[in-house]
């Protein structure tokens, strides 16, 4: 059975409308939540980008929905230590209903400690012994670590779940899917790509849960809704590797500049019709994904989850694998 989860966009809302949409989110009939977790904003507009792991614990204090992050980054802002302390606590505050979702990040986020940005070879490197580390610290044993990328010293988690926490690894390429069949307990992805689910199975992922994600944007007016999207998010249409190496949110900002309606309209369901919001979400399922969230660009929350809950959820729930 397919489940659909909201997305919590950090990057676009502040901490307490984060926790207003997570109780929406469960009210409209969602199944679970991912969340967002950034230092900055991909562009200044957006204008926000609070801590996740306090969100995380407001949230769960206001809902019972599972929730993942998507993605944290433990390689250079955050010590895989902390993360790992993180996690366990997020996992404990909400009743085991908690999965880390980790991936290699971006220099966006990462640079703010004056750290060299590695190249992506690199950076798949420091995540799966950051997993491992990660892993180790869940047990409660006492862990001494000198690894190639990070050292521990006699560290010990004394707040921990019952059982841990699931870690799930996000990819965008063939490399990165295949580390993640490999290391992870599943996969996440904002990409419809079959490809990628197939090479994530054969590196050691098949039986795994598979969890995509994708943006729409709701409105009275199609067009409205594909300005907002211009406004708010126009860096998801930038293409190639710039998203893993610009480092200030202006950069992204001056490189959407290339980005047009018509590309948001080709690319993004659009308004009130829910026939593209079904077929938005059905990519994931027929990619082969079973767990699809959906984020709502722009203001226009609460006609979103009714829209949601009444047209869309619906629909999508009795389609095939759905």
């Amino acid at each position: 059975m397919t489940r659909f989860g909201y997305f919590l966009a950090c990057e676009e809302h502040g901490p307490d409308e984060l926790v207003r949409q997570a109780v929406l989110a469960e009210r409209a009939g969602f199944d679970a939540l991912w969340i967002s977790d950034h230092f900055h904003p991909w562009l200044d507009g957006q204008g926000h980008s609070p801590m996740v792991w306090p969100v995380i614990g407001a949230i769960a204090q206001a809902t019972s929905l599972p929730i993942a992050t998507a993605v944290t980054c433990p390689l250079v802002r955050q010590h895989p230590a902390i993360v790992a302390q993180a996690a366990a606590t997020c996992a404990v505050m909400t009743g085991e209903r908690f999965t880390l979702g980790v991936g290699t990040g971006e220099a966006l986020n990462e640079h703010i400690l004056d750290a060299r940005w590695p190249p992506l070879e690199e950076r798949l490197e420091m995540l799966e012994e950051a997993v491992a580390l990660i892993r180790r610290l869940f047990t409660g044993e006492l862990v001494t670590h000198r690894g190639r990328h990070y050292h521990v010293d006699t560290a010990r988690l004394y707040t921990l779940p019952g059982t841990p926490p699931p870690i799930y690894m996000s990819g965008f390429g063939e490399k990165a899917a295949e580390v993640a069949g490999r290391i992870a307990d599943g996969f996440i992805c904002t990409m419809p790509d079959a490809g990628l689910v197939g090479r994530f199975q054969d590196a050691g992922g098949k039986g795994k849960p598979l969890q995509g994600g994708t943006k729409v944007c709701w409105a009275a007016d199609e067009a409205a809704a594909r300005r907002t999207v211009l406004r708010r998010w126009p860096n998801m249409f930038v293409p190639g590797e710039a998203a893993q190496v610009l480092p200030l949110p202006r950069h992204f900002g001056q490189l959407s500049q290339i980005v047009t309606e018509e590309m948001v309209g080709e690319n993004l369901a659009c308004g009130p019709d829910p026939d593209a919001h079904v077929r938005s979400l059905r990519e994931f399922l027929d990619a082969g994904f079973d767990e699809v969230y959906v984020n709502q660009i722009g203001p226009e929350q609460e006609g979103f989850f009714a829209f949601y809950a009444e047209e869309v959820l619906p629909r999508v729930r009795g389609a095939p694998g759905g």
